[in-house]
This record gives C-alpha cells, sequence and structure tokens, in this order.
C-alpha cells in the first residue's frame, strides 16, 4: 500500500525493569527514527510511558498469561491486530508471549522474530519444550555469543538463523564526564554512606540466583582479616515483592555484623550515577547471565567489575589470563564468597593510579565493543533482511 511505513509489533509481559524491557524502547526509537512504526503489547508497566516518548504505540494486553487456553485466545487477538495495523513483522521477547505470538504469525503469514534474552532454566521436558519457542523464530537474536553457544546446543538451531546482537550501552547516558557530582552525593545521602567510604555495588533484582548473599559473605571475609574497613556493600536492586528474602538479607549482615555495612538500596532510577559513586562493582550470579547489562554499563563509566565465571560476563570483563594484566578491566572468579573475596581484595588494594588507568581502558573497550548504536543498527539490519526494506540505512 502507497504510504505504508514498515510496522514492527514487538511483544513484552510488562515494562518495569530489565533488559529486554530496556531493549524494547531502544528498538521502538531506532524503528521510529528510521521512518517506520512501531507497536508495543505489554500489560504496562513503569516504563511504559517511554515507549509513546520514542513515538512507539502501546497496545494493553495480557501479555504475561501462561495459561494455555488465554495464550491461545491471544494468538486470535494478535492476529487480529497483525490485520487491522498492517503490522509487516512480529518481533516476541519472552517466552509465554513469544508463543501466542508465533501461532499468529503462523496464521498471517509474517515474519517472526525472537530475542533470547535468558539463560532459561531446562530442569524437565516441558520446561524445555515451553523454552523452545524462544528458538522458533525465522531470525533468533542471541545477546551474546555464550547464548548463541546455548541456543545451538539445546536446540541444533542453524547458524544462519542465529544473529548475535549483544545488548549495547547509550554511551550519552554511562558517560563519566556528564554525571555531575551532585548527582553522587544525592545517593551517598540516600543510602546513608558517608563520603569517604568505598561502595562495592551489587546492581540486580532481589533475587537468591543474583548472588546477592556471597557479597554479603564475601564482605564478612575481608572484615574477618581486617580489610576494607572503608568499604560498604549496597545492594541496589528492586524485591519485586521477595519481602522474606530481603529479611534474611539483613539478618545475614545483622549475624556477620555489617548491619551499617550493608545497605539495600532498593530500585535505584539513576543508575549510571551509582556506577560512577561505586569503587567498584559485583556481578555475583550463581546461575548464567544471558548478557550482563550491569558490568557493561560500570565499564562504561570507568568503575572496574568483578564478575562469577558462568555465562556472558566474562565476555565483557577483560581479565587475566584472558588478556595481558595491563589490559584488564576487571576480575573473573568462581561464584563462591572466597573467589568473590579474593577479587574484592585486589579491587581494593588498587593505587589510585592503578584504578584510573584501568577505569579508562574500560570506558575505551565498551565504546569500542558494546554500543547502543551498534545494537539499533544491526537489529535492524534483521528487520530488513525479513522484509526486503532498508531501516538501517535511514536510520539518524
Amino acid at each position: 500500500m502507497q504510504g505504508h511505513r514498515p510496522t514492527i509489533l514487538q511483544i513484552i509481559p510488562r515494562l518495569d525493569t530489565g533488559g529486554a524491557e530496556l531493549a524494547t524502547i531502544e528498538i521502538t526509537d531506532a524503528v521510529v527514527r528510521a521512518g517506520g512504526r512501531m507497536l508495543v503489547v505489554t500489560e504496562g508497566g513503569r516504563m511504559a510511558e517511554r515507549v509513546t516518548a520514542a513515538g512507539g504505540e502501546l497496545i494493553a494486553f495480557d501479555a504475561g498469561t501462561k495459561n494455555p487456553l488465554a495464550m491461545w485466545r491471544n494468538a486470535a487477538e494478535i492476529a487480529e491486530i497483525v490485520a487491522r495495523e498492517q503490522v509487516d513483522l512480529i518481533h516476541a521477547r519472552s517466552r509465554a508471549p513469544a508463543w501466542s505470538a508465533l501461532a499468529a504469525a503462523r496464521r498471517t503469514g509474517k515474519p517472526f522474530v525472537t530475542t533470547y534474552h535468558g539463560a532459561y532454566a531446562e530442569k524437565d521436558p516441558f520446561k524445555r519444550a515451553y523454552n523452545s519457542v524462544m528458538a522458533r523464530g525465522d531470525v533468533v537474536i542471541a545477546n551474546s555469543q555464550y547464548t548463541a553457544d546455548l541456543i545451538r546446543a539445546r536446540y541444533s538451531t542453524p547458524l544462519e538463523r542465529i544473529a548475535v546482537i549483544p545488548r549495547g550501552v547509550d554511551l550519552d547516558t554511562f558517560d563519566a564526564p556528564r554525571i555531575e557530582p551532585a548527582r553522587m552525593s544525592a545517593l551517598r545521602a540516600k543510602w546513608g554512606v558517608a563520603s569517604g567510604a568505598r561502595i562495592i555495588l551489587h546492581a540486580a533484582r532481589l533475587t537468591g540466583w543474583k548472588g546477592q548473599t556471597i557479597v554479603i559473605d564475601a564482605l564478612a571475609q575481608l572484615a574477618a582479616r581486617g580489610l576494607g574497613q572503608d568499604a560498604v556493600v549496597v545492594l541496589a536492586g528492586d524485591a519485586q515483592g521477595r519481602d522474606g528474602y530481603v529479611d534474611e538479607l539483613r539478618a545475614q549482615a545483622s549475624r556477620a555484623g555489617l548491619a551499617d555495612r550493608v545497605h539495600l538500596a532498593g530500585h535505584v532510577e539513576d543508575i549510571a550515577a551509582a556506577y560512577a559513586t561505586a569503587y567498584v562493582t559485583v556481578v555475583a550470579s550463581i546461575e548464567p547471565e544471558a548478557f550482563g547489562r550491569a558490568a557493561a554499563e560500570a565499564l562504561a563509566v570507568g568503575c572496574p567489575v568483578i564478575t562469577t565465571n558462568l555465562g556472558a560476563p566474562p565476555e565483557i570483563v577483560l581479565a587475566e589470563p584472558a588478556v595481558a594484566s595491563e589490559r584488564i578491566t576487571g576480575w573473573v572468579v568462581p561464584p563462591n564468597a572466597d573467589g568473590l573475596a579474593r577479587g574484592l581484595e585486589f579491587a581494593l588494594a588498587l593505587s589510585p593510579a592503578d584504578r584510573a588507568g584501568m577505569g579508562q581502558r574500560a570506558i575505551a573497550d565498551i565504546r569500542a565493543r558494546f554500543t547502543l548504536d551498534a545494537m539499533k543498527q544491526q537489529t535492524l539490519q534483521v528487520y530488513d533482511r525479513l522484509l526486503g526494506t532498508r531501516l538501517v540505512g535511514a536510520l539518524v
């Protein structure tokens, strides 16, 4: 139809927080700036208004349901949206809505793209079958090489159907010179952290597999040895209703004599300032991360990172022995308190000059390998390949 703009439909359960949610907004911005149209089918959430601010159109929808009958009805409703709105391509970012979106794509004959955002657990054949929808796209976007290898190992997905597109860092937001000291001071005041204390930042939602307990244990090990007495831990993340886990963390810190050195900050809106305020950021996950956004964003503002050796974060953090000591941007350690304590000991022993040099290397490396512009362009190239459009050439 004359005057028809390439129209993409993204579907995601909610837009509250997380890498998949942020990518939904970022790709909305890219498509709209390239002259296309973006529909986002979602239940809503605190980030929803950012979709409309980017020029996208929100469609309220029970996208997160896992009820099989409701998912089947959703497929019919999505097919109706596709016909009514002249949608050209469907892009699913979560498993439950992906099943409905896949059925709608097959009914309407539209290309279907998935982004494999997580290293989904597969404890039984049912779970494996449920997860498999994320590998059924005409193109499957993997957010790291680790994720791509996982998809291949689990589902034997052909290489030509997998596009490795790492998460991108917004270099305007995560740019140290733009982060005013007042923003950092405001965070310290809000957290109750003295100006001279060195902050060990853990930025992740409060759930067991993210490793908050081993961060507290690692600090306790250092304290027992008289190390890092000026260091405090800030656990920055939303509990998402896990009040019992919050109580457990507070009790653990109290038992270790660290109640005044472990701060549960909740959701932090100004996360760029949080990384800039931190002395070191830790990614302490005890299960594999499919990407590791916290690592990339912290490094982008020059904050060294300690990560556990699971999943994709070791692709982001340059560490020995993978690189020479003069190239490192952080440390990769085993996923336990002993390993993290060793990493913290190295980090806290850095001279100011060595830490500054590490920070500059980190900034340069992220700007070379993990930019938001690259992620947007590569995603639009996937759309162009399936639609025969030239969105990427029109991106401004």
